[in-house]
């Protein structure tokens, strides 16, 4: 297997880049020249010929789709800049492994967002993937279209493709801009002696978790055990308040910290209860998480402090 990984400089891309040679498979990593980084290729979402030369020069027997504009705050304030990245990206990608000659082309896996499914009502979860889909954001919307153009091409052109939706993954090396990351950012920062001021958005809602690592361990899994055509979450199944992650890390920095709700950090969409149902993932692979999130949060405190020590 040769895999080429879309956004392999980005979080999830280096860990999945990691993940799949250890596995024994080729990896080239490919990340847009406008974000720079240690890649194998540079290649340019808006450019349909860096996308064919990417492909020419990787000859991948798969390629995971990573490379997207993930944050949703930035989805919401620049929703043309996302559609064009996410929606169009994703289609000239598309686009140009239906060039590739049809006995080569690829396996195609493409990371959406369990974002897709939106708000729903408590009777509806944990959420499966045959609930429809409901975005409530841009950056929702952008990946149910981006599902709909690599399952429909697919179906057209006669090649293997695969949907995950994620749901949220934390680790270490996570950009702060993040929950996760920037309350860790911050608790690393009181430790080394700052004050105690901790600003903080809604902590109610409850969200599902998983671990970076195994996040990646699941794509690996479906590219070779997922069935074309299909679409898997991949999730922990267990919600998780917010408020209770940030008690987990503040125990992990043993430090006192005063929490305020600042009304600038509040989403104006907010889901209250949000997780997934990971069952046709595990029955089609085998696959379970391995990284208890108490784990993961010390590792991403761990992260933090390293950072700011090395900065």
């Amino acid at each position: 297997m040769r895999a080429l990984v879309t956004g392999g400089n980005g979080f999830v891309g280096r860990y999945l880049g990691l993940e799949l040679r250890s596995r024994g498979i080729e990896v080239t990593s490919a990340g847009q020249t406008l974000h720079g980084g240690d890649v194998d290729l540079a290649f340019d979402l808006s450019d349909a010929a860096s996308i064919a030369t990417m492909l020419e020069r990787a000859r991948p027997t798969v390629v995971f789709h990573l490379a997207a504009q993930a944050f949703v705050p930035q989805a919401t304030s620049d929703p043309l800049g996302t559609y064009d990245i996410n929606i169009m990206g994703t289609a000239r990608v598309i686009d140009a492994v239906r060039a590739v000659a049809t006995s080569n082309r690829p396996r195609f896996v493409f990371v959406s967002s369990g974002e897709v499914y939106g708000s729903q009502a408590a009777a509806n979860l944990p959420l499966c993937e045959s609930m429809p889909t409901a975005p409530a954001t841009p950056y929702a919307a952008s990946k149910v279209a981006g599902e709909a153009i690599v399952l429909a091409s697919a179906r057209t052109y006669g090649f293997e493709a695969i949907v995950t939706r994620a749901f949220n993954h934390i680790g270490p090396g996570q950009s702060d801009r993040f929950v996760v990351a920037s309350f860790a950012k911050r608790l690393a920062e009181i430790a080394e002696g700052d004050n105690a001021l901790f600003p903080v958005g809604n902590l109610t809602p409850l969200r599902d978790f998983l671990d970076v690592r195994d996040v990646v361990r699941a794509y690996a899994d479906i590219a070779t055990a997922g069935t074309p055509g299909e679409i898997y979450n991949v999730c922990s199944g267990v919600p998780t308040k917010i408020q209770d992650v940030l008690r987990q890390l503040v125990m992990a920095a043993r430090v006192g910290v005063e929490i305020r709700e600042d009304p600038a950090l509040v989403r104006a969409v907010d889901v209250p209860l949000f997780y997934g149902d990971n069952a046709k993932l595990r029955a089609a692979t085998g696959w379970e998480p391995k990284i208890a999130l108490a784990a993961s949060l010390r590792d991403v405190y761990a992260s933090a402090r390293e950072t700011l020590a090395s900065a």
